[in-house]
């Protein structure tokens, strides 16, 4: 008998310790899913229902008429619409290109070993971590008409006669923005690269180099197919990330002159917040949002058919 009511306590112990154990969990995942319904999920469908209604300055606080579509016909429609558009594709696919052949070429070599390297490609690495804002207003300054960096270089290396107006002229602000997002970006793209080349086995090129393969072909059929998977995960983040891109080209250029630096989340805030078309500027982040899950399904897409080859 003593020993069932022993057998009862320790069971009825263990027990209660896994329900506390299961309620402490509880209560920790609780926490961040709260987090994430609040400062993820509601925004998200609250901007969604916006984007459906007329919302102005006069109708904020009152009951917002429901248009339907009407706000994405009216954007669709827009003659800004497309040039914003091709502002926003030539942004993104000129910084991504850039970004990620300038972060391949600094991974491979830095992934020589030479002394300092470390240090060096920390350095690098230490420029992502300046926020936007910082770099962005570094580079108004470099590209500055007047007492900029970049034209006392050009001129002292008798490349031009007159100081060009980089952030100034709608012929050279775009590539101006694209400039600064382009180095601050090649951190990014070098740690992803460097961490993917990491992974690649040594003996591949050690039996590549006996076989006779010379750099050029260890590089075209050994470390492009095995960095696949980096190089796809580095280009979708990369398009992602810079799709988005509104305190950069916000600090530099507020999306002038003339639109020429305009791009879909800086029309968005001028929409919201100068023009206080509320409906319009949700309509423009659902637009976007939309673009960046097609990239997101896409890499998906592309990281199942690879685990499926290897598999």
């Amino acid at each position: 008998m003593a020993v069932h009511v022993i057998r009862e306590r320790t069971r009825f112990g263990v027990l209660f310790k896994l329900r506390k154990e299961q309620v402490v969990l509880r209560i920790f995942l609780l926490v961040p899913v709260a987090f994430i319904l609040a400062f993820t999920v509601f925004p998200l469908i609250y901007n969604v229902v916006l984007s459906f209604q007329e919302v102005t300055v006069f109708t904020l606080t009152r009951q917002r008429p429901f248009v339907g579509l009407e706000n994405y016909r009216m954007l669709l429609e827009d003659i800004s619409f497309r040039q914003i558009l091709k502002n926003s594709m030539i942004f993104t696919l000129a910084s991504v290109v850039f970004q990620f052949v300038l972060g391949f070429a600094l991974a491979l070599f830095f992934g020589i070993g030479f002394r300092w390297s470390e240090t060096l490609r920390g350095l690098i690495v230490a420029g992502w971590m300046v926020p936007p804002l910082v770099v962005g207003t570094v580079w108004k300054w470099i590209l500055n008409t007047d007492f900029g960096v970049l034209n006392y270089f050009l001129k002292r290396l008798g490349i031009i006669d007159q100081s060009i107006g980089w952030l100034v002229s709608p012929d050279t602000a775009m590539l101006g923005v694209i400039m600064a997002n382009i180095w601050f970006g090649i951190p990014f793209n070098l740690m992803l690269l460097a961490a993917g080349l990491a992974g690649v086995p040594s003996e591949v090129y050690d039996a590549a180099k006996v076989d006779g393969a010379n750099a050029w072909g260890r590089l075209r059929y050994i470390t492009l197919p095995l960095l696949r998977p980096a190089i796809l995960a580095t280009l979708i983040l990369g398009f992602i990330y810079t799709l988005r891109v509104f305190d950069l080209i916000w600090v530099m250029t507020r999306g002038g002159p003339v639109n020429a630096t305009n791009v879909l989340p800086v029309w968005s805030y001028q929409l919201s917040f100068e023009f206080f078309d509320y409906g319009k500027g949700a309509a423009i982040a659902n637009i976007i949002l939309v673009i960046l899950f097609a990239m997101s399904l896409l890499y998906v897409a592309f990281a199942v058919g690879n685990e499926e080859e290897q598999g």
